[in-house]
C-alpha cells in the first residue's frame, strides 16, 4: 500500500475521530495528514508521467 494512502486514511480517521468531539487537536492533525498524503498523491503521479 502506497505511504500517500495510508496518509489519506489515517487522516480521515483522525479528523472523523477529532468531529466526533474527542479533541479538536485531532481535527487539525486529520487535516494536516490529509494534506500531506493529497501532495504526495500528486507528486507520486505527477512522477509516473514523465
Amino acid at each position: 500500500m502506497p505511504l500517500w494512502l495510508i496518509l489519506i486514511i489515517v487522516g480521515v480517521v483522525l479528523a472523523v475521530v477529532g468531529f466526533g468531539g474527542v479533541g479538536t487537536i485531532l481535527v487539525y492533525i486529520g487535516v494536516g495528514i490529509l494534506v500531506v498524503g493529497a501532495i504526495l498523491a500528486l507528486l507520486g503521479r505527477r512522477g509516473t508521467r514523465i
